[in-house]
C-alpha cells in the first residue's frame, strides 16, 4: 500500500479526530479499553501540530495513520531500564491506524518509515509504550525487534515500555 507521510496541519485536525473516534470504537469492540473521551483529546493533537511533531500517512486520499514523534517522554518512562540511555532517541506517541486501513500492514509500514526517518537524522534509538491489553500492538513491536524494557502505570492500566536500537 502506498502511503505518503507528511506533517499534520490544523486543517487535518477534524479528520484526525474522526479517525481517533472510530479507532476508539473499534478498540472498545475488541475489548481494548486503552483510549476514551479523556485521552487523547483534540487539544493533544493540536499541541502536537503546534510543536511540529504530528505526522499523518495519507493513502487513497484519506488519513490512514497518525502519530507524534518527538523526544518528549512522560515521567513514568523513568521506570524503563533503557538499553541505550546515552544514545539520541525519538519517542513514538499516539500511533493510530485508521480502522478503514487496519490489517493491511499500515502500522508496520509506518514503524519502518519512522525508523528510516530516525536513522536519516542520526537518531540511534526509538522508544514507545504500548497498552498491555493491546495484543496487536504488542505483537507488532515484538516482531519488529523492540525490547520490552519496563512498564508504566497510567489511568487505564499497565503500559509496556519498548526500545529498539537502530
Amino acid at each position: 500500500m502506498k502511503i505518503e507521510y507528511q506533517l499534520a496541519t490544523p486543517n487535518n485536525l477534524n479528520e484526525i479526530m474522526l479517525l481517533i473516534k472510530n479507532a476508539i470504537l473499534t478498540m472498545e469492540n475488541n475489548h481494548i479499553h486503552q483510549w476514551d473521551e479523556i485521552y487523547p483529546t483534540k487539544e493533544d493533537f493540536a499541541e502536537d501540530i503546534r510543536q511540529g511533531c504530528l505526522h499523518i500517512g495519507v493513502s487513497e486520499g484519506k488519513i490512514a495513520v497518525v502519530f507524534a514523534l518527538n523526544r518528549q517522554c512522560d515521567e513514568a518512562y523513568q521506570n524503563g531500564q533503557w538499553q541505550y540511555p546515552d544514545k539520541n532517541y525519538y519517542v513514538v506517541h499516539r500511533l493510530c491506524v485508521n480502522p478503514l486501513f487496519q490489517h493491511k500492514g499500515v502500522a508496520k509500514q509506518t514503524m519502518l518509515y519512522i525508523e528510516e526517518k530516525c536513522k536519516a537524522e542520526g537518531t540511534m534509538a526509538v522508544r514507545l509504550d504500548a497498552f498491555s491489553h493491546n495484543p496487536s500492538a504488542l505483537k507488532l513491536y515484538s516482531h519488529m525487534g523492540y525490547s520490552r524494557v519496563g512498564y508504566a502505570h497510567w489511568r487505564k492500566g499497565r503500559f509496556y515500555l519498548f526500545e529498539k536500537y537502530l
